[in-house]
């Protein structure tokens, strides 16, 4: 079975903070990471890997500085990595960036199945898997959970929902996107993570042209939508002190709460 699963590097951080001038993030002093929920994508293909055989190659856009994310994932048991890195890749929203990676996809061919995380916590869209799918015209799964019994035609995916679970038949190739919950990720291993940070690691860097798309469709250019203004909500507490005996403030409490529609 091969498997491309996609990754991002992200800041490690839930506190994201933003210059107040320009509205971008800031990124100086934070250290970067695999996005967690890809992590477990990886952590999926490589319990694939060794039921099933085959290889996994795992695929990332951004800049230079992502083959480290890339390096760490082969550590882990990934066999080899593809950065999509160029200039014209730059300030692009999850249309644009879900096309990069499908017209990458289409050039790796051969692959049963692709692997992502549910979201990206520096952007929390969870996009980007859905819009692969719809990209390449490939079944979808989203939310998975389990991944049961797998032939070389289809596979049995458990996907949570709000209310328990539910069990889909899906046919390959297919587009997975799966939660935290599925399972434990592994440390990478010493010996591959050097081999993977070596010169003959088997990482290739592509650009506009190497995967046939036009800066039309990529980066700032290709973007549906347009970040106008970033900016941090202010949030102000507003409180109102209720006085009289218990009874009455219990009754005016609780028409409000009603009022609000908070019960």
């Amino acid at each position: 079975m091969n498997i491309i699963v996609l990754v991002k590097q992200v800041p490690d951080t839930t506190e994201v903070k933003l210059d107040p001038k320009t509205g971008n993030l800031i990124r100086e002093g934070i250290e970067s990471i695999i996005n967690p929920d890809d992590v477990h994508a990886l952590e999926a293909a490589i319990d694939l890997k060794e039921s099933h055989g085959g290889k996994i190659t795992v695929l990332s856009m951004g800049p230079p500085q992502a083959i480290d994310a890339i390096s760490e994932a082969m550590g882990m048991g990934a066999d080899e990595g593809i950065l999509l890195s160029d200039r014209a890749f730059a300030g692009a929203d999850t249309w644009a960036t879900s096309t990069t990676l499908g017209k990458a996809i289409e050039k790796v061919e051969n692959y049963d199945l692709v692997l992502c995380g549910r979201q990206a916590i520096d952007g929390d869209t969870a996009q980007i898997g859905p819009q692969v799918a719809e990209y390449l015209n490939l079944p979808q799964v989203s939310y998975a959970y389990d991944i049961e019994k797998v032939t070389k035609k289809s596979m049995v995916v458990k996907r949570r929902l709000e209310d328990g679970f539910e069990k889909i038949l899906c046919p390959l190739p297919a587009v997975l996107t799966v939660i935290g919950d599925m399972n434990r990720p592994r440390y990478p291993h010493v010996a591959r993570l050097i081999d993977a940070c070596g010169e003959k690691a088997k990482i290739k860097i592509w650009n506009t042209a190497d995967i046939g798309a036009q800066t039309r469709d990529v980066g700032l250019e290709g973007s549906l939508t347009h970040v106008i203004k970033t900016f941090a909500p202010k949030f102000k507490r507003q409180g109102e002190m209720l006085q009289g005996d218990t009874e009455t403030i219990v009754e005016e409490l609780v028409g409000k709460l009603k009022e609000n529609m908070l019960i």
